[in-house]
């Protein structure tokens, strides 16, 4: 989910470039150009022509909101007008917009505040220490809320209620910012390298996820550290592999002969739930933990290069533990790169990587269920040049049996999407013995299919997209949403006149349509759907090609798409990361009508603090909450941990900024955006 700029705005050399680094060899026609061919032929019938009107509508259109400042640790001023206050053109949204803007505290619009809930290093687990930056350990962060939050959720307690007031809150950390979290790192690649083995040790306990349970008490949120079922998964947690690639003699190290126990997971970024009340977290940019020569000289090497392994880690985990090290233990980079289900009620639960979803830096992992009782899963590959998946589980669920569900996801089909010019959409299965999927391609097995997901995906001509991030259905609707963050790669040979765009800078935003979408029976299972464009991200009449509703306000704009939900109405809540430096807009989040007058109008609604990420946003039951994980604040160039672009959401002299977990709610009690 990091941003994959070839200049980033970050200052933490792990994300200038090498998470995102465009593995792909040779793609095949990417997902621009087919956008090119299909909006000149079809703009009219999808009713883009009026969104084509945008840049004039919206370029110098000033919003209605008005700069502001959060109170550290607390709520945030105000941004704009009331929350009942009508705003201009078709939306249904009724928030004051906020103006776009950069500034070390987050803001949100009048009427509404934040509740910082949780914060890194927070004390989660009972015989939690306090909070000590100056002098981390890896057995005090173990026990405390991990490092840069990402996916969110919240499961209502008790189970199978529809509580909107109590329930256990979910949460992934995906990365560490060394610089940040340690003091006297300084900056620079160098620098990071030099890290201690206590220090490596620190950030590896700050990944993985953790689950802790909430309260809202006279309309606060509060967290309990004394809950029994407060966990903390970290990179060294004991977790099952199960599926297919299960005991593959490629998942196999000189640790685990059996290849069937890994230990921890790594770079959790988006993830799901399931039906029946599990947590899919999706492990993503592992390749950067994992160095040594037999990068380029191993036997595996065409396949570490695929996932963007190299032989200079980003990490120093490598000159510390065997297991990073590829000369040592060459087939330990294999066991990353799943979805991860676990039971978020259950903390004596062991965590099982699914292998039948296939291998890839995954994004996201969400639920649709089929008219028959099957379940579709769709999943995004965050690259340059990469695809977009879904996994159809081979059973139903069993709605009144939980324990029968228990290893659903260990069978069933994955797919792969291929868009066709007429907005054809077709899934493409992965499965060995179909299509080029055979031995004289080098799979010998469904296992290795698996293993080598992306090689897979190559063979078949699936359509390589610009970094496909979150997939979500609209729950209103049945309508699919591919958060497709940006691809500054495509060059100018790869773009034609209907597709003025030579650098995706900026990101869009496709929508598919399944049978049956609209109908209450939406076919998830089908091999077949339609796709249309729901939006073209940039500033109007600043970047060329962008596609919104023709009443965007100069406010409205948005970069570099990354993660969404829904509300109860069926409205998207999208979150960006990674917005060009030029653009002078910090990320955030904006809202959008998905159907009616008001399809694709996004209004601002809540601006980060400087070097941050929005993430993970998640709804209440009830909209009354909107939770959001606020990733890497701070991450500017030449940030450091005594002298960092923001102190968010401190604000303390000595504290460093601290990635969080915040609660956004309507001080009348009343529901989000309207």
């Amino acid at each position: 989910m990091k941003t994959g700029h070839e200049a980033p705005r970050a200052g933490d050399e792990a994300r200038a470039g090498r998470e995102d680094i465009g593995s792909n060899p040779a793609p095949a026609r990417t997902i621009g150009e087919v956008m090119a061919e299909r909006l000149s032929r079809r703009a009219v019938l999808l009713g883009l022509a009026a969104a084509a009107a945008a840049p004039a509508a919206g370029a110098g259109a000033q919003g209605a909101g008005a700069q502001g400042t959060g109170a550290g640790g607390g709520t945030a001023a105000a941004g704009g007008a009331a929350p009942g206050a009508a705003p201009a053109g078709p939306s249904t949204l009724t928030f004051g917009e906020l103006t776009h803007g950069i500034s070390p505290r987050d803001r949100v619009p009048e009427g509404y505040e934040i509740q910082v809930l949780l914060r890194w290093g927070d004390p989660i687990l009972p015989d939690a220490p306090a909070f000590d930056p100056a002098s981390p350990t890896a057995e005090a962060q173990a026990r405390q809320f991990g490092y840069n939050n990402d996916y969110v959720d919240f499961f209502p307690l008790p189970r199978g209620s529809r509580s909107a007031d109590h329930g256990l809150l979910v949460v992934n950390h995906e990365y560490t910012n060394t610089n940040l979290m340690f003091p006297g790192i300084g900056t620079g690649q160098a620098a990071r390298l030099g890290t201690t083995a206590a220090q490596a040790s620190v950030e590896i306990a700050a990944h993985g996820a953790s689950v802790v349970e909430i309260r809202r008490v006279d309309g606060t949120w509060r967290h309990d550290r004394e809950s029994r079922l407060n966990r903390r998964i970290t990179g060294e947690t004991p977790i099952r592999i199960g599926g297919p690639a299960a005991g593959h003699e490629r998942l196999r190290t000189s640790a685990d002969p059996t290849g069937t126990l890994v230990r921890g997971m790594l770079n959790n970024c988006a993830g799901g739930n399931t039906p029946w009340g599990t947590v899919v977290t999706c492990e993503e940019n592992f390749n950067q933990y994992f160095g040594g020569d037999a990068a380029e000289t191993g036997v595996q090497a065409a396949m570490y290069r695929r996932y963007g392994i190299e032989r200079a880690a980003t990490y120093a985990w490598d000159r510390h533990f065997d297991r990073f090290n590829l000369d040592r233990e060459p087939n330990e980079p294999n066991r990353f790169g799943w979805v991860v289900e676990f039971d978020p009620y259950d903390p004596e639960s062991v965590p099982v990587k699914r292998t039948a979803l296939g291998r890839v830096k995954h994004e996201g992992c969400t639920h649709a269920v089929c008219p028959d009782g099957r379940v579709a899963f769709y999943m995004g590959d965050d690259e340059r040049f990469d695809y977009v998946y879904k996994f159809v589980t081979a059973r139903p669920w069993n709605r009144e049996d939980r324990a029968a569900n228990r290893d659903l996801l260990d069978e069933g089909t994955l797919y792969v999407a291929r868009f066709e010019a007429d907005g054809t959409l077709r899934w493409l299965p992965v499965v060995h013995g179909q299509g080029p999927l055979t031995e004289a391609n080098g799979f010998r097995s469904q296992a290795e299919v698996l293993i080598e997901t992306r090689r897979a995906a190559d063979l078949l001509g699936a359509t390589p997209m610009d970094r496909p991030e979150d997939v979500e259905t609209n729950p209103a609707t049945g309508r699919v949403y591919v958060m497709l963050t940006n691809n500054g790669r495509r060059t100018p040979e790869r773009v034609d006149a209907a597709n003025p765009r030579p650098r995706n800078d900026h990101g869009h935003v496709v929508e598919i349509v399944p049978p049956g979408a609209g109908t209450g029976r939406v076919d998830h299972a089908a091999e077949t759907a339609r796709w249309e464009i729901f939006l073209v991200a940039g500033q109007p009449g600043a970047v060329p090609g962008t596609q919104y509703n023709a009443a965007i306000s100069g406010n409205g704009w948005l970069s570099c798409p990354d993660n969404c939900t829904f509300d109860s109405k069926g409205r998207i809540w999208i979150a960006t990361d990674g917005a060009p430096a030029s653009s002078r807009v910090a990320d955030g989040l904006y809202g959008a009508d998905t159907t009616g007058e008001g399809r694709a109008l996004t209004r601002l609604f809540y601006q980060a603090p400087t070097g941050a990420e929005v993430c993970g946003p998640k709804l209440t039951p009830d909209d009354s909450t909107l939770f959001l994980a606020i990733q890497h604040p701070g991450e500017d160039a030449g940030s450091t941990f005594e002298r960092p672009s923001t102190r968010w959401p401190d604000f303390r002299e000595g504290m460093p900024p601290r990635p969080s977990v915040i609660a956004i709610v309507r001080k009348d009690g009343g529901t989000i955006g309207s």
